[in-house]
C-alpha cells in the first residue's frame, strides 16, 4: 500500500500573523511601555517594582494575594519581588496579628519619595500619550481594554 502524503501546511499568511490578539496586545504593551522605561531605568527601579509601588500608592497596605492580582503578577514572583523591595526599604510585609497566614505589604518612606520623584515624569509620558492617541481614543482604548478584562475574567 502506497504512503499517503500529508499535505503541507500553508505557511501562515503575513496579516493573519499580524491579526493575532496576544501579539498584538503585546506589541501595543511594548509601544506604551517603550515611554515609561527611560523613567524607570533613570530611577533604578523595574517595572513590576513600580506596579506594586503604585498599587500600594492607591490602595493602601494591602494582603500579598490581593497585590498579586492587582499587579498582574505571581505569587513566587512577587514573594521575591518584595524581599529585595524590601531590602530597598520601599516595603515592609508584616503578619495579620488575627492570622498569622496572612502578610500584609505596605509601603514605606523611600517607596513614597520615589513615587513623588517620578510623579512628573509619568504624568509628562500620560500626557504625550494623550497628545499622540487623541483624547477621546485613549478614552476608548481604556474603555475597550476594562470591556476586554471584564469579560474574559468573568
Amino acid at each position: 500500500m502506497p504512503a499517503t502524503k500529508r499535505p503541507v501546511p500553508a505557511a501562515p499568511e503575513p496579516e493573519a500573523i499580524r491579526r493575532s490578539l496576544p501579539l498584538l496586545l503585546l506589541q501595543a504593551r511594548e509601544a506604551v511601555m517603550e515611554h515609561f522605561r527611560p523613567l524607570l531605568r533613570e530611577h533604578g527601579v523595574s517595572e513590576q517594582q513600580w506596579r506594586v509601588i503604585r498599587a500600594l500608592k492607591s490602595e493602601g497596605p494591602l494582603e500579598i494575594g490581593r497585590l498579586a492580582d492587582i499587579c498582574s503578577l505571581h505569587g513566587p514572583s512577587l514573594t521575591g519581588m518584595l524581599g529585595r523591595m524590601e531590602q530597598a526599604a520601599y516595603v515592609q510585609r508584616r503578619r495579620r496579628a488575627e492570622d498569622q497566614r496572612v502578610v500584609i505589604v505596605e509601603l514605606q518612606p523611600a517607596a513614597e519619595a520615589l513615587f513623588e520623584a517620578m510623579r512628573e515624569g509619568m504624568q509628562t509620558q500620560y500626557r504625550l500619550l494623550e497628545k499622540k492617541l487623541g483624547r477621546q481614543d485613549l478614552a476608548r482604548l481604556y474603555q475597550t481594554l476594562d470591556e476586554l478584562v471584564a469579560k474574559l475574567t468573568e
